[in-house]
């Protein structure tokens, strides 16, 4: 998994609750395609050419803005893939269904939640930017910078943090315990020698 330490680049203001995985990334028709996961974000509502997405400075988003409750639903974890595929390594809302937000933290994407009134705040910069300059999003000092104001500071669980800057997965993280989970084998294999010894009952 790719470490994530900051994001920079433009940021896309959609600013509306409950959007789910299923508008996120629309279940694919034939299954015996490979999927093209940039295509897929937000296909059908890309169907209307005022969508926001389709607008020029927002072809290389790396932030998006939602508001509450982002990515409910199914867990298809293809809706992170839809938005990595686009470009996008933050997210930036309210707040977050559970298990779309343990799967951003899955794929190296920086699920943010800000309080009500700074996401205000933060959202009027979004919306005048326009995508013409850039935000960035700085995990290790745990701020975001950008036009339109001062640096806004950005609360996170300390093991959400430590494993998106060491970009490690649930693998990543119990491999982190390698010597330990070894140890422990040595002591049991000592311990209790029979059950070391894999048994078919099958086979006599």
């Amino acid at each position: 998994m790719t470490p994530f330490l900051t994001a920079t680049g433009t940021a896309v203001p959609l600013l509306l609750d409950d959007i789910n995985t299923d508008q996120i990334a629309p279940q694919q028709i034939d299954r015996s395609l490979t999927p093209d996961y940039r295509v897929m974000l937000f296909r059908r509502q890309r169907q209307d050419a005022a969508f926001i997405l389709n607008r020029p400075h927002y072809q290389s988003a790396a932030i998006l803005l939602g508001g509450s409750n982002f990515g409910c639903g199914s867990a298809r974890e293809t809706a992170v893939w839809a938005l990595t595929a686009w470009g996008i390594r933050c997210l930036v809302a309210r707040s977050f269904a559970d298990i779309f937000r343990e799967n951003c933290l899955q794929n190296g994407v920086l699920p943010l939640e800000l309080p009500a009134a700074a996401h205000e705040a933060f959202a009027a910069r979004v919306v005048a930017a326009a995508g013409a300059a850039p935000f960035t999003v700085d995990l290790v000092a745990q701020r975001i910078s950008g036009p339109g104001g001062g640096d806004v500071s950005f609360e996170i669980a300390p093991s959400d943090r430590m494993r998106l800057i060491e970009g490690l997965d649930d693998i990543g993280l119990t491999l982190k315990h390698a010597d330990d989970i070894a140890a422990w084998e040595r002591r049991a294999a000592a311990a209790t020698p029979w059950l070391q010894v894999a048994h078919d009952s099958r086979r006599q």
